[in-house]
């Protein structure tokens, strides 16, 4: 399984020093803002395992992200198949940063590695990102990276309460819009 590198990262297969931050992480109701609830720290170890695995299997997936300076563990980024219960198919990438890892361009840079891994290595013919709409962060990632919303796939996720995290966005990005970016 590949490891990506970036000037500043490294996404890399999960390690148990990952575990802590990524549970500290993921009890943090700021970087949960967009979830139903934050994480316990069972439930963050069963999702890193989960992970992992899914890298062993295919090859790719999400990727814990390490800054290269520091060693730090930040986050998670990849690659993944829209689950089957999506009103589209496709492949979705996704990122999530602890909060000091915001601001600093991180997600971005993260994220343009793996859409550069989807298309150039997977050959994949278009890359999908969703968000909770009020996710504006997160959009703005979308759109450096280049993606455009579909508007005509937005969606209501039945798995979430009624209210704000229900209306979610799609954005995507075509193989051929990445080569024609030059990026």
């Amino acid at each position: 399984m590949p490891d990506l590198r970036t000037d500043r990262l490294l996404l890399r297969e999960w390690r148990e020093s990952d575990l802590g931050p990524w549970a500290a992480m993921n009890a943090d109701p700021q970087v949960r803002e967009y979830f139903p609830d934050v994480l316990t720290r069972e439930q963050s170890e069963a999702s890193a395992a989960r992970f992992q695995a899914g890298l062993e299997r295919r090859g790719w997936g999400w990727w814990a992200v390490e800054v290269k300076k520091t060693g730090a563990f930040v986050g998670f980024t990849g690659l993944d198949p829209v689950e089957e219960d999506m009103p589209f198919t496709g492949v979705e990438a996704g990122w999530r940063l602890a909060r000091p890892a915001w601001g600093h361009g991180y997600a971005t840079e993260a994220a343009r590695a793996v859409l550069a891994f989807g298309f150039e290595r997977l050959g994949l013919p278009e890359i999908l990102a969703i968000t909770v709409a009020g996710n504006l962060r997160s959009q703005a990632v979308m759109r450096r990276l280049g993606m455009t919303r579909d508007p005509s796939v937005d969606f209501h996720d039945p798995t979430a309460p009624d209210g704000p995290l229900r209306h979610n966005v799609v954005y995507r990005l075509r193989a051929e819009d990445h080569r024609l970016a030059g990026a």
